[in-house]
């Protein structure tokens, strides 16, 4: 880390919002030297992201900043009229969302957006552009410059977008959850590219992130973040290998473990709003080892270490042992039982180009087939088939034994009631006019027709998403990016599913809800003999999660078979490849314990 001053000082900074005045983020105070890259981390809701977009000037619609300051190489950015920050961002702070589809300009070709922010000569422009899109593993082709944003996947949106970002090497870089999109080769190159060029430019960056594993990999330091406030911040392995603050230990407890040695353990309770914190420690209510005098008063950050500093009353204490439902690694079933889904010799593609072919896949009932590849390896379009939202395929494709039309129209309503879709991008596939309410019910009108308890299946389907109750009345842009995705889980849970297609669910939620939906879906698994189809990109959650896992490679199924069997002895060299390109976060043995019946930190 640079010995230089500091690029970014944040200063006792509060946000608030309009007009209740409740902190959404309170009393924040840190710093982000040339070249660190500071990673932030937390639970959906905690404000990390309010926090980026400040780093901006910038705040959400109904909020405001109500004290304390932003500094980027001594501008203090509260100064400045909106003309001069117009300026600085790009060229002096840039930032990545987590959204890219929302974030590129549908009416704008790549080269055009890639060029904005850079004056000058034109050839000049041109090679800097060829060059960033080199950096982020783009073709560089006058071709593909020419693209519109709905002619990239989704991969290659966000490779768009962190382009972008870094296109004018600005003194600072606020990234969102810029890999969420990205499979782990993409994402490993990415890293590395993000790394390499903070190194390289001495650009500072704030990294936001639910992924603890690609924190853990990436920042020099990490700062913990929960209901607005800092609870922990230090250097990456003080945090990581004696984390002080009891949130950041259970935290660490909820990252799933690719050699599937300790479970993954969720926090029970959720996160409280601004406005109804509790008068103490707001982590008390959720803390195990919380007692009467950690509800008097907010605590002060102590120092622990060298720069490493707390916000907890008992900090250091041991917590008891935590316990989570077992995982079941492998398909147990009988000679006599039948696929609920099964696939036949299924190609599909879009005109002439062929995405799938010769698709052979059983999925029994109450298992969890994984399907892991790169991006572009026919992943969703092969979901989608089994949904009918993709009707552009021949061969085989039954539900129980009874034949599935190609498109979800022709189908009846018991079939579409079987089999429900979560969407891989939450800000796309809830309505923004419709309540919470509203677009939990709505799949249950559709294929139940009029209900009379329906405020107890909302209350239920919110209740099995961990979402709050109030959380009914409000509308999408009223949540953060892992709430939107946690009420596409709770609607397509309300129409009470026997198959689950799964699309990316986890990748916009914190580490500690994605713990509790494993659970919840194994419970579901466990009850009703629920059968799910997960698509993902984070190889360390099928481990935690599926009991049989197939591997695509370009449209083809390369490797098929029970988890344990192919993560222990992986066959083929994609596959190989595949896991060496994962990062796998591993607790130190004086952080982690095995206990009879659950873990203990």
């Amino acid at each position: 880390m640079s010995t230089a001053s500091p690029t970014l000082v944040v200063d006792a900074l509060r946000i608030v919002g309009v007009p209740s005045m409740a902190s959404i983020i309170d009393q924040l105070t840190l710093e982000v030297h040339p070249g660190e890259i500071l990673g932030v981390v937390g639970e959906s809701g905690s404000g990390k992201t309010t926090l980026g977009l400040s780093l901006l000037n910038y705040c959400k619609e109904g909020t405001k900043v109500d004290g304390g300051s932003v500094s980027i190489h001594d501008h203090d950015l509260a100064a400045l009229n909106w003309r001069q920050v117009r300026e600085l961002r790009g060229r002096t702070v840039a930032y990545i969302p987590q959204s890219p589809a929302s974030a590129l300009n549908p009416a704008l070709r790549v080269g055009t957006q890639l060029r904005e922010c850079l004056p000058g000569d034109p050839a000049a422009v041109l090679g800097r552009v060829r060059e960033v899109l080199r950096e982020v593993a783009l073709p560089d082709d006058d071709e593909f410059l020419s693209r519109y944003p709905h002619q990239l996947s989704g991969g290659q949106q966000q490779r768009v977008a962190i382009a972008m970002a870094f296109t004018a090497r600005p003194a600072l870089i606020v990234m969102d959850e810029p890999t969420t999109g990205l499979d782990v080769s993409t994402q490993e190159h990415v890293l590395h590219t993000v790394r390499e060029m903070c190194k390289t430019y001495d650009c500072a960056a704030v990294y936001i992130s639910h992924d603890m594993a690609v924190v853990a990999e990436l920042a020099d330091r990490i700062a913990v973040m929960y209901s607005g406030r800092i609870v922990e911040i230090g250097r990456t392995a003080d945090v990581l290998d004696h984390p002080s603050h009891p949130y950041t230990s259970r935290l660490l407890l909820a990252v799933p473990d690719l050699d599937a040695v300790r479970p993954m353990v969720g926090i029970p309770g959720n996160a409280p709003s601004p406005m109804a914190r509790p008068q103490g420690c707001a982590f008390a209510p959720r803390c195990p080892i919380a007692d009467s005098g950690c509800k008097v008063s907010p605590p002060e950050a102590t120092d622990v270490g060298e720069g490493h500093s707390v916000r907890c009353f008992k900090a250091g204490t041991p917590l008891p042992p935590a316990h989570a439902r077992p995982q079941r690694q492998r398909s147990v079933r009988t000679d006599g039982d039948k696929p609920v889904i099964d696939i036949s010799g299924l190609k599909a593609g879009y005109g002439k180009f062929t995405v799938l072919e010769d698709i052979n896949l059983s999925v029994y009932s109450g298992d969890c087939v994984a399907l892991l590849g790169e991006s572009g390896s026919g992943k969703t379009t092969l979901s989608r088939c089994i949904a009918g939202l993709h009707h552009n395929f021949t061969g085989g494709l039954e539900l129980s034994g009874e034949p599935l039309a190609t498109s979800s129209f022709k189908r009846t309503r018991e079939q579409r009631r079987r089999v429900q879709y979560i969407f891989q991008n939450p800000y796309e596939s809830l309505n923004p006019r419709r309540t919470v309410e509203e677009l939990i019910l709505q799949p249950v009108l559709a294929v139940r027709g009029k209900v009379k308890n329906s405020r107890d299946i909302v209350a239920t389907a919110l209740e099995r998403a961990s979402l709050r109750p109030d959380h009914a009345r409000r509308y999408p842009d009223q949540l953060s990016g892992g709430e939107r995705q946690r009420v596409a889980i709770a609607r397509a849970l309300a129409t009470e599913p026997e198959v689950l297609i799964c699309d990316e669910i986890t990748s916009a939620l914190d580490v500690s809800v994605q713990s509790s939906l494993v659970d919840l879906l194994r419970g579901l698994q466990a009850e009703m003999g629920l059968t799910l189809l997960f698509i993902t990109h984070n190889i360390a959650l099928v481990r935690n999660i599926a009991q049989q896992v197939a591997v695509l490679e370009r449209g083809r199924i390369v490797e098929f078979g029970d988890v344990a069997d192919i993560f222990d002895n992986p066959q083929h060299d994609y596959t190989r490849s595949l896991m060496s390109a994962t990062p796998n976060f591993q607790l130190p043995s004086q952080v982690y314990a095995a206990e009879p019946n659950g873990v203990a930190l």
